[in-house]
């Protein structure tokens, strides 16, 4: 029997890793795309194209979600399992605060329904589908614990992750309200050569080679003392696809249990090169946040003892990689 999976933000860093990943272990992937994204993030998924089906779509309409939905499950009639990973989001915190209506409509509603084109499907369907919501360290913000587990309270700091404990907790209610296998993976920051270049760790990797050769000489960040918990994102999809294996669903938290600050990660990427962080970052006000974080560090015990997850990378291997993938373009592209 085939095992299908449906990807919203599969032209995202971790939609793409989790495509590769699926592919491989045999699942048929399906996966919505908005207009725009393949114009941008095509790449990401040209090496695996031919291997997924994929469907223009949006969160924002909850009508072409459904119909959607019940038409993969209605093409592999008798299929074995069906999972549902939510990824799409407007999943930047600074920018959420200058589109907090567009951001709550998606990373909020849009998993709402989601959810409920689940819960109408029929019930012989239902009982085969499982679904992933992917949460974020960010619903943690101003921390009430440390480090942060799946019983620390929220106290989100921004209309990303207001939105985002709206999710987890509908993910909660439908799984005790329909009884739906249904489950939250609080994921703490994830990066790779994929990320995008508006997100700090890609940023500063990039900016960094820039300089080495010459074709920049100034990198502009906010707040140098904001920690965060950096992982990898291969080893974070591989913990998604896990938290679906179970036999019950649950919420994880999924993190490194190491913080970093972003004067660590500049020190370390610049020092690659032999070159001082100092003489080229400068502070930029327009890159605070009006709300900053400090202290998240995860506690993955849970996920670690109940599905063996482990990572692989470390936060230096995952820069070195980084680095490498700029390295790479620039030499290519002189």
């Amino acid at each position: 029997m085939v095992k299908i999976a449906f990807i919203t933000g599969i032209t995202g860093q971790d939609g793409s890793y989790l495509s590769e990943l699926l592919i491989e272990k045999g699942y048929k992937v399906y996966g919505i795309v908005r207009r725009t994204s393949l114009l941008y993030s095509h790449t990401r998924l040209d090496h695996i194209r031919n291997k997924l089906i994929l469907e223009y779509g949006d969160l924002s309409d909850g009508s072409s979600l459904t119909n959607y939905i019940t038409k993969i499950t209605r093409e592999n009639e008798g299929f074995e399992v069906f999972e549902v990973y939510n990824l799409a989001a407007q999943s930047h915190v600074q920018i959420s605060f200058e589109i907090p209506e567009y951001t709550s409509l998606i990373d909020g509603l849009g998993t709402l329904k989601i959810l409920e084109a689940i819960r109408t499907l029929p019930p012989n369907v239902i009982k085969r589908t499982r679904f992933y919501q992917a949460g974020t360290s960010e619903m943690f913000g101003a921390v009430l614990e440390k480090p942060q587990k799946e019983t620390t309270p929220f106290n989100p700091q921004s209309p990303y992750a207001c939105a985002k404990v709206y999710s987890h907790f509908l993910v909660n209610n439908y799984r005790d309200a329909y009884n739906l296998f249904a489950c939250n993976g609080i994921l703490f920051n994830h990066e790779s050569p994929r990320r995008g270049t508006n997100f700090v760790t890609n940023k500063v990797c990039k900016e960094a080679v820039k300089i080495k050769l010459g074709l920049s000489n100034e990198l502009k960040l906010g707040n140098l003392d904001a920690t965060r918990d950096w992982g990898h994102a291969k080893d974070y999809v591989e913990a998604m696809w896990m938290i679906l294996q179970q036999d019950t669903s649950d919420d994880y938290v999924c993190s490194t249990g190491i913080s970093h600050s972003v004067q660590d990660l500049c020190e370390y990427t610049f020092s690659k090169f032999g070159l001082d962080y100092k003489e080229y970052v400068k502070v930029d006000e327009k890159f605070l946040r009006p709300e900053e974080l400090h202290n998240l560090k995860g506690d993955s015990s849970k996920l670690k003892s109940i599905t063996g997850w482990t990572p692989n990378y470390t936060f230096e291997s995952m820069l070195d990689e980084m680095l490498e993938y700029w390295i790479n373009f620039y030499t290519k592209n002189k």
